[in-house]
């Protein structure tokens, strides 16, 4: 899994950059097997004026499905962070879990008539 972490508007410090990767493990430890790559875009959407101007996008590019996209703002950078990686972590087991419920398992394909041919 390759991860792309990417600031707009700010400096990326090497604590922002060890948050963002902590978090994004532990909300997406139990897909990790299904994804690719992992983007995080961060910025400062207002600049100096202030406000709930914070943004994180996080993009999670899936083997075999479409990506999970997800924007978070908030006042707190951290906070879009938290939110974000939660909410991506909650709609990638959602994806995963409709996956795996429509896919036909092994042993009801070696069972039907087509598959005896």
């Amino acid at each position: 899994m390759q991860m792309d972490i990417q600031s707009q508007g700010f400096s990326l410090t090497d604590g922002i950059r060890d948050y963002v990767m902590k978090r994004l493990a532990y909300a997406l430890a139990h897909g990790d097997a299904a994804i690719t790559r992992i983007i995080v875009r961060l910025s400062d959407i207002n600049g100096p004026r202030g406000g709930d101007d914070k943004r994180c996008l996080i993009e999670v590019r899936l083997k075999t499905a479409s990506a999970v996209v997800i924007e978070d703002t908030e006042a707190d950078l951290y906070v879009a962070i938290d939110r974000a990686a939660e909410r991506a972590g909650r709609t990638l087991a959602r994806r995963l879990a409709r996956q795996r419920e429509f896919a036909p398992s092994k042993q009801e394909a070696a069972s039907t008539p087509e598959a005896a041919l």
